[in-house]
């Protein structure tokens, strides 16, 4: 009875403190939209465009920064919050579509190999207030297009002592990445190259690295290259459905104060000192403005990776040359 009794007061909370962030012309849910707090921190909406939130989780938060890729930037005070909020596309930043029938044009594979490594010292540790952008170059003059994106992914054994054992026991994970691409803006990423949401769920199954297949986004490479970036939006049940858990943990500071620090999730990312270039980019997601920076000493970024030289994250990509 007091299971059941704890149930229905949970349930009952979570209900009246659901959100669904909708297109204002179209009344469909936007998926994975960006909430921001204001004070770099934030939370995704799902897939059906969903999002908890009440005073209760975030006391201190008064008013919630909402956007999308295709719309508008909307802020709104947690006071006048309702179960609803919409959003206004954003159309002068579409790009011209011309419809037509696909050709059955001939074309050549490229394919640049991941680098992966399961070293626990040299990964990543993916939180949800940043963004690893990595550029590509434009191989040649011919017309390119992106066929798919591999991304390295380390693995941890349960048993730390198995942990250079490659048949040891992994420790499980269900986690869910937005993908995206972006132009090159003068060695920087620019403007988006998809308003298609990108997602993929990894799992410990897939391995060492989750390769993406993006033909069908008609992903056409610019002359002077691209940026594929990737960030976590936190750990799925079963099916793949974004679980609404908190993203942070807090801890009392020495004024006092509560600090918000984020949650790390799995699986790592493997970094490299193998690439010759600095071609990594980072930048924190819920700040308003956010600028992107390149991952290197004397940037201001703290990381351990920076002091043993690995500057890159290793992705892959198949690239598709077509011959006219």
């Amino acid at each position: 009875m007091y299971k059941i009794l704890f149930f229905l007061i949970v349930t009952s909370q979570l209900s009246f403190s659901q959100i669904t962030i909708k297109d204002s012309i179209t009344n469909y849910p936007v998926s994975y939209a960006t909430i921001s707090f204001g004070n770099g921190n934030g939370i995704f909406a799902d897939d059906e465009g969903k999002f908890y939130f009440t005073k209760k989780l975030y006391p201190d938060i008064d008013s919630l920064y909402i956007s999308a890729l295709g719309f508008k930037n909307h802020n709104i005070s947690t006071q006048n919050i309702g179960t609803e909020i919409f959003l206004q596309p954003q159309v002068d930043e579409l790009d011209e579509v011309i419809v037509g029938a696909k050709l059955n044009r001939k074309f050549k594979k490229e394919t640049l190999k991941p680098y992966v490594d399961d070293d626990y010292y040299n990964c990543w540790l993916p939180t949800i207030e940043s963004e690893i952008a990595v550029y590509f170059p434009k191989t040649t003059i011919k017309d390119q297009k992106v066929a798919s994106v591999t991304f390295p992914i380390a693995l941890e054994s349960k048993d730390w002592k198995k942990r250079n054992r490659s048949n040891s026991d992994k420790k499980k994970f269900s986690t869910l990445f937005k993908i995206n691409f972006y132009a090159n803006n003068k060695g920087i990423p620019g403007k988006v190259l998809t308003y298609e949401t990108i997602v993929f769920r990894a799992t410990e199954k897939e391995g060492d690295f989750y390769t993406l297949i993006v033909d069908d986004n008609d992903i056409y490479i610019p002359k002077n290259g691209f940026f594929v970036s990737i960030q976590v939006l936190g750990y799925t049940d079963k099916v793949g459905k974004l679980l609404p858990n908190k993203k942070y943990k807090e801890i009392k500071g020495k004024d006092g104060g509560v600090i918000k620090i984020p949650t790390n999730f799995r699986p790592l990312l493997p970094f490299t000192n193998e690439i010759k270039t600095k071609n990594t980019f980072i930048k924190r997601v819920f700040i308003s403005g956010n600028n992107w920076v390149k991952f290197e000493k004397g940037n201001g970024l703290k990381s351990s990776l920076l002091k043993r030289e690995l500057y890159n994250y290793g992705i892959g990509v198949t690239y598709k040359t077509f011959k006219d």
